[in-house]
């Protein structure tokens, strides 16, 4: 599950940091060390990161309020927090801000990385995307706000056009099957749900056409393709 995957780890004590960097690097993973709340934000928006490790009890900015600007911007990205406490009410706190998984100190690093693969493993097949703001051409989609920005031109997509072309993007330039895609967005492969969808790529190629080098290709018989031709 370590296949490029960059992991944003924010932990104060400098030996545990010191351990939990040398033996995920170890593992394969690429490893953001901050060392206080407020050095993890920013490192989570500066780096593309895949994953969180948090530290509950931290300087600047505890893990919980870390975690609720983190869940403002990107509602899938796995996190787990490491505490110290063993309260229940401090369990139910990080689940309620928005963690994935609790690990109480003192853990083996084995347990650590069983969970932070497991975590991992929901999270892709859930197809979480990398990132919620996207690089289209000159287009700049943000799907948590769903729109799609070219230049002073911003456009409020609809639900359906906000999700079908999140799955365009996430597949840049790659086939996306057709019957795939209705199931995910619609929950129906059937004709009629079909023609939904031609409808709403229709109005998604009518917003993309303000750039002429982006396009929905239509491969016959198996899918769409979002590409993007270079001038």
């Amino acid at each position: 599950m370590n296949l490029g995957i960059k992991l944003l780890v924010a932990e104060d004590d400098p030996n545990l940091g010191t351990i939990l960097k040398a033996y995920l690097t170890q593992k394969g993973y690429t490893v953001v060390w901050t060392k206080d709340g407020e050095e993890a934000m920013t490192a989570f928006d500066s780096e593309d990161v895949d994953a969180c490790i948090l530290d509950v009890m931290m300087p600047v900015k505890d893990g919980f309020a870390v975690v609720k600007e983190i869940r403002k911007v990107d509602k899938k990205i796995p996190i787990i927090f490491l505490t110290a406490k063993n309260l229940e009410e401090d369990k139910l706190k990080g689940f309620e801000v928005g963690a994935d998984d609790y690990i109480t100190k003192p853990f083996s690093m084995e347990e650590l990385l069983a969970r932070l693969n497991a975590t991992m493993r929901r999270s892709f097949n859930e197809e979480r995307p990398d990132k919620n703001v996207f690089k289209i051409g000159d287009f700049t989609f943000d799907y948590i706000h769903q729109t799609l920005t070219i230049g002073d031109n911003v456009e409020k997509l609809t639900a359906k056009e906000n999700d079908l072309l999140r799955i365009f993007a996430i597949n840049y330039n790659q086939l996306v099957d057709r019957n795939t895609t209705l199931q995910k967005i619609w929950r129906d492969d059937s004709y009629f749900a079909a023609r939904s969808m031609d409808v709403y790529i229709t109005k998604l190629r009518k917003h993309l056409r303000l750039d002429p080098t982006v396009e929905i290709v239509n491969v016959h018989g198996v899918g769409f393709k979002l590409t993007h031709k270079e001038q």
